[in-house]
């Protein structure tokens, strides 16, 4: 891993695919012990979070399903309060054990306003996972049950994290470079 170029930023090496895979592992793991004999249902939040909720789903071993919603926030290198709906959640939760497969939580905002209307759909237990997020960030109480990595509150860039709508092929995880 090198420093590389995107757009009109550079960016330095941050998580590597070797570590990414082997926290991702250890969740999944976590998730498989815990759902046993439950058949939970995945929701992955697009489009960030489509690498780590493949890699993540490749290591469930219980009966699963998963779905995919998208939310945003993020335009270039911040958030921009608004959370954006654009493809529904088509899955009845009522009584169903959900996992929300988020890639990255920093204000907490886009949870914040998509959870109660998972909540008002009665599921028999909620829970999140998060390949990253960012404490110092944090503007509304999100609690995270499965956690890849705390991270400081820098721009990311990689597996998954876009720079406007670049980057998100890298199987590493990339920081800004602040010149």
């Amino acid at each position: 891993m090198s420093i590389i170029k995107v757009n009109d930023k550079r960016f330095q090496p941050y998580l590597s695919a070797a570590t990414l895979h082997t926290r991702i592992k250890e969740l999944a793991t976590e998730i498989n012990k815990e759902y046993e004999g439950k058949r939970p249902i995945f929701i992955a939040i697009l489009n960030g979070s489509f690498m780590f909720a493949s890699d993540l789903f490749k290591e469930i071993t219980i009966d699963a399903e998963i779905c995919f919603i998208k939310l945003a926030s993020y335009k270039g290198t911040r958030s921009t309060g608004n959370v954006i709906t654009s493809i529904g959640l088509d899955e009845p939760l009522k009584d169903r054990h959900v996992v929300i497969i988020e890639d990255i939580v920093d204000t907490g905002n886009t949870l914040h306003k998509f959870l109660p209307q998972l909540y008002n759909q009665q599921p028999a237990s909620l829970k999140i996972t998060a390949l990253l997020h960012k404490p110092e960030a944090l503007e509304h109480p999100i609690v995270i049950d499965y956690l890849g990595f705390n991270v400081p509150n820098i721009f990311l860039l990689g597996f998954g994290l876009d720079y406007d709508g670049l980057g998100r092929n890298l199987p590493e995880i990339y920081q800004l470079v602040v010149d």
